[in-house]
């Protein structure tokens, strides 16, 4: 590891207590000052990046066009998002003007394993249960679950993560398909196309980007084909479930349970305290009061090992970019049309 030739300050907001540890390791040996902002970067927090020489960033910022010229008038020319996702950026408006780095992988186990423990507490009613033992009610009337063993689950989006996902799936002896639009011929899943996904599966696990075309990939067409009762376990995107149709499928008994790591909405409300404050967002208020739904606060990706990975990785995407060197790392507007993109990340985007 090479340090930079000089002191950069670094703008790093949504900070929160968990990333500071490894961030304060590794910014002395990289030649970093890290300026800690506690508020989201939007278009009006983006001054306080006034006088740095890059921005760090989280998934649930505000990254829009207006922010975007806001940091590059005052002469920011990188943004590294601590994040695998980069759905909250304006590409567009960015190309040309400032470089924006992620990070594609920093533990595909993490999230994984969290969807998994989604799914096992609601099949097993382990938050219900925890809720009524603390109050010394012993009854376990109402817990009934079911043998994970031989069920259908369907997994849509085969990445890294998804493949594990896969993986823990066959180790409970559970039936596994899946659907995504690139295929692996080799990875011994058994790809399936989404409608009959939706027919067949007891349980559907949601592991894929947000795009255009996976925006409300479970929409009311989706929930109706699906069999009565099916569990659903989103720990990808909140988008890509439309929310009003799933209350609706709640309510009606056509999904049996739901667990939510994401949600349509979060950016208001995930990551921050709010228990004062009478929560405003219908949606989320209704999914909260039923006791087959469980919603965690975008938490998949916190482990030790993905924080440590995440740190390592925004730090090097860092210092490529200070030292002029390519960007692996990096995204662009022409990122996803790899049929116009020549440079495919062995120069940088621009």
């Amino acid at each position: 590891m090479e340090k930079a030739e000089k002191t950069r300050t670094l703008a790093f907001f949504d900070t929160k207590p968990y990333d500071r540890e490894k961030f304060d390791e590794l910014s002395p040996k990289y030649g970093f000052n890290l300026k800690y902002i506690e508020s989201k970067l939007g278009p009006q927090s983006a001054v306080m990046a006034e006088g740095c020489d890059g921005v760090i960033a989280f998934v649930n910022d505000t990254i829009n066009a207006e922010t975007i010229e806001r940091l590059y008038n005052m002469g920011i020319r990188v943004i590294a998002l601590r994040s695998a996702g980069y759905n909250n950026v304006d590409f567009k408006a960015a190309y040309g003007k400032i470089h924006v780095l992620h990070v594609p992988a920093y533990s595909p186990y993490a999230v994984a394993e969290h969807a998994m423990a989604l799914l096992l507490a609601l099949n097993r009613k382990i938050h219900r249960a925890y809720t009524r033992t603390r109050d010394h009610n012993f009854s376990i009337v109402g817990f009934t679950g079911f043998d994970m063993y031989g069920k259908t689950v369907g997994v849509i989006g085969t990445g890294r993560i998804g493949r594990v996902f896969v993986d823990i799936c066959r180790g409970f002896g559970m039936k596994v398909i899946a659907y995504d639009p690139y295929p692996s011929p080799d990875s011994g899943i058994e790809f399936v196309e989404l409608d009959k996904l939706f027919r067949e599966s007891d349980i559907i696990s949601l592991h894929c980007p947000l795009t255009k075309e996976t925006h409300h990939i479970i929409d009311e067409r989706a929930l109706s084909m699906m069999k009565d009762g099916v569990y659903i376990i989103n720990t990808s995107r909140g988008a890509l479930i439309d929310t009003e149709a799933l209350l609706e499928a709640i309510k009606s008994r056509k999904v049996g349970a739901v667990g939510l790591d994401v949600y349509e909405e979060e950016a208001d409300f995930f990551y921050e305290d709010v228990s004062g404050d009478i929560l405003e967002d219908d949606k989320l208020a209704r999914l909260l009061t039923m006791p087959n739904v469980l919603v965690t606060a975008h938490q998949a990706f916190l482990t030790r090992e993905a924080l440590d990975n995440i740190a390592q990785t925004t730090m090097e995407n860092l210092r490529a970019f200070f030292a002029g060197e390519p960007l692996p790392n990096e995204v662009c507007y022409y990122c996803g049309k790899i049929s116009t993109c020549d440079r495919l990340h062995k120069e940088r985007c621009f």
